[in-house]
């Protein structure tokens, strides 16, 4: 790899913009870096940064040692902490250090995935649909042919294959994975520090978070060898230089159309703030209980807050207007493209309409799709799975539902069985909140409302169903897989009985849902794609997938409407000095946002206080990149991305250059953390290879 002058002179630049893209690793551009950049990305270090980037149950991760060890945001292993954690000794609070690698805590059900390769699989796909089929018919087999595929390809290769549909259905792959199933926790910092400021600074910048935590993987009770790593930088980075985030961004709507856009900011949007609302409303009550149930309903609120405070910030980009104008006047050129191009017209002309019309039944079957599902609740979410379980693997895999044809029974049956416990008192509030709202906005009388209540209220129902069942124990759950509809028939487990209930409505809605919503933006949208490829070619990125991707972008402040600019970076003195501006722990100020834990007020004088800290860059980045490696020219690991600034939300759906802005905890923070507070010295020698 060569890096230019252009590079050097970075710095000097009056203003950066990111640089837009969520780039998949088959198609990385990389002559546009070099003609922008100078720097030459050739084929190995890309396949490094492939191998050594791991994906992790919403979110990222990197391997970082010859050992097997890997780093993610905290507060993305923090659902996994909370698991290894009980009421003496809570690691999300009060943080956690292996000494020995033998103190590592090995968490039940977590599994990191590793993207070994890739293969086209869309034109085989294509051709399972026969001409003249109905969207729905044709959503039905090419589910079918994907689900085939991934059968065979797990079969021949025994990697875990996963279907992945991009730009809107304009192509489908197989993406391969090597599952690791042994992943042990090794180090974390307080959550004071990790998540310091809370929710009043979260999607904000200056910012002060620690947000890493270090977990290793084993192999036949080993530490896995990694084929690639990211060495951690000595030197780290600075403002102007460039940088790449390999991470897995979950899902951004760019590729939508106009009406699409409209239907989320009028409707889907709005709606959705409200149930989460709701929900997290429920969930306090039940926190304020007791100190026990503080600590087991604390992730669920973080991550309800977490995704209010992001839908928020998207509403706020499609409620510009001049957001949305850019989209119109995008679909009206490739209109316009495609009237000149009689096969095109006769293929994707109609499609602009077919979608509007689509997204009227959307908005009609909102309610109902939304409030007969599970709704979060885990216990739910087994019963029903088993319930279909039994009635599913009778029929011929192409009459099933899709997760339960024979390419995707394997992984749904792993889902079922994991060993990940369940949080039976969360699950009751979530029940009864989900029984509640229902209850309220479908009506009394609705027939779905009067199955799940049977005439009493929502609470006692939920009570009943998750006392009483013994779902919770995988061995229950496998007993019942395996007993087949025999076992379900006979089963008295209330929340069997509950799910008994709930599936004949979900499956209506599902279906027509399916029939007049999924069939119809899968087709559609995958003629506009067709017809994007062939004005455009193909140099534009596919939305985002939770699937791996590149982005790339310098260090880089912006305008964050205060009248000044944001800093580059932030300082451990930075940190310190928001917390004395709060009036320190005493004060308690906003439930405590600004505290410090005691060990960081006892040792502030080992810090170097001028320790770079938290770090901005213009790299486009959505949920997902949460514990993405953040990595220099060399490949090296000079942070950890961890957030996104409020004004760029509206990014997942409209991108702009100018807000566009990632948050990463910087390296040299971590290892300062790890030498100087969290006793971990041994760990910063096999982070920089010493």
């Amino acid at each position: 790899m060569r890096l230019s002058a252009l590079v050097l002179l970075l710095a000097a630049l009056p203003a950066l913009r990111a640089d837009e893209g969520m780039w998949t690793f088959d198609n990385i551009p990389t002559q546009k870096i070099k003609a922008k950049y100078g720097v030459d990305l050739d084929a190995a270090w890309l396949k490094n940064l492939q191998l050594a980037t791991v994906r992790f149950p919403g979110g990222t991760g990197a391997f970082v040692s010859k050992d097997g060890l890997v780093v993610t945001n905290h507060h993305v292993g923090r659902g996994a902490i909370a698991q290894v954690s009980n009421a003496k000794a809570d690691l999300v609070k009060d943080g956690f250090t292996a000494a020995r690698r033998a103190d590592e805590i090995k968490v039940p059900g977590l599994e990191l995935m590793m993207l070994v390769s890739m293969r086209d699989v869309t034109i085989r796909v294509n051709g399972a649909v026969k001409p003249g089929m109905a969207d729905k018919d044709a959503l039905t087999a090419r589910r079918n042919a994907l689900g085939e595929i991934r059968r065979t390809e797990e079969a021949k290769t025994g990697f875990t294959c996963e279907p992945v549909t991009l730009y809107q259905g304009g192509e489908y792959w197989i993406y391969r994975y090597k599952k690791f199933s042994d992943v042990r926790l090794v180090a974390a910092p307080e959550l004071q520090v990790a998540a310091f400021g809370g929710d009043p600074d979260n999607y904000t910048y200056p910012r002060h978070n620690l947000d890493f935590a270090l977990f290793r993987v084993y192999e036949n009770g080993q530490p896995y060898r990694p084929e690639a790593i990211l060495p951690f930088s000595a030197k780290g980075t600075a403002m102007g230089e460039l940088t790449f985030i390999s991470g897995h961004p979950g899902t951004t709507f760019r590729q939508q159309t106009h009406a699409q856009m409209v239907y989320a900011r009028d409707t889907g949007i709005p709606f959705q703030l409200k149930t989460l609302e709701r929900q997290k409303k429920a969930l306090q009550a039940f926190s304020a209980a007791s100190p026990e149930a503080h600590r087991l309903a604390a992730e669920a609120i973080y991550g309800i807050e977490n995704g209010y405070k992001r839908l928020s910030g998207q509403l706020l980009g499609l409620a510009k207007a001049e957001n949305l104008r850019k989209v119109e006047d995008a679909e009206a050129s490739l209109k316009a493209a495609v009237a000149k191009d009689a096969e095109l017209q006769a293929r994707a002309g109609g499609s602009w309409d077919r979608v509007a019309q689509a997204v009227e039944w959307q908005k009609a079957l909102l309610k109902e799709v939304t409030y007969i599902d599970a709704r979060r609740v885990a216990l739910l979410g087994h019963a029903l799975t088993l319930v279909r379980l039994a009635d599913e693997e009778t029929k011929p895999s192409a009459q099933r539902l899709n997760e339960f044809t024979e390419g995707n029974l394997k992984a749904t049956k792993a889902r079922l069985l994991s060993p990940r416990p369940v949080q039976k008192p969360i699950d009751a509030t979530l029940l009864a909140a989900g029984l509640q709202e229902a209850a309220r906005e479908l009506g009394a009388e609705h027939p779905f409302v009067k199955a799940m209540l049977g005439g009493q209220t929502p609470e006692a129902v939920a009570k009943a169903a998750v006392e009483g069942t013994k779902l919770e124990d995988p061995a229950v759950r496998k007993q019942l897989a395996e007993g087949g509809k025999a076992a379900l028939d006979a089963s008295t487990d209330p929340m069997i009985l509950l799910a008994k209930r709930l599936d004949p409505f979900n499956r209506a809605v599902r279906k027509q849902m399916e029939d007049e919503v999924t069939s119809v933006f899968t087709e559609h949208g995958g003629r506009i794609a067709e017809a994007r490829f062939k004005v455009f070619g193909k140099t534009l990125y596919p939305d985002a997938t939770f699937t791996l991707r590149l982005g790339y972008g310098p260090v880089a402040t912006y305008a964050n409407g205060t009248g000044t600019k944001a800093q580059p970076f932030t300082t451990y003195m930075g940190m310190y000095d928001r917390h004395l501006g709060w009036g320190g722990n005493a004060a308690a100020a906003e439930e405590g946002a600004w505290t410090l834990p005691p060990r960081w007020l006892k040792r502030q004088s080992k810090l170097d206080l001028a320790t770079p800290f938290n770090f901005i860059y213009a790299c486009d980045t959505v949920g997902g990149n949460s514990g993405s490696p953040v990595v220099n020219v060399k490949g090296e690991f000079v942070g950890i991305n961890f957030d996104s600034v409020f004004e760029g939300q509206g990014g997942y759906y409209i991108y702009d250059a100018d807000t566009k802005r990632a948050v990463a905890t910087d390296a040299r923070a971590i290892l300062e953390a790890l030498r100087k507070i969290m006793d971990a010295k041994h760990l910063v020698n096999e982070l920089t290879g010493k």
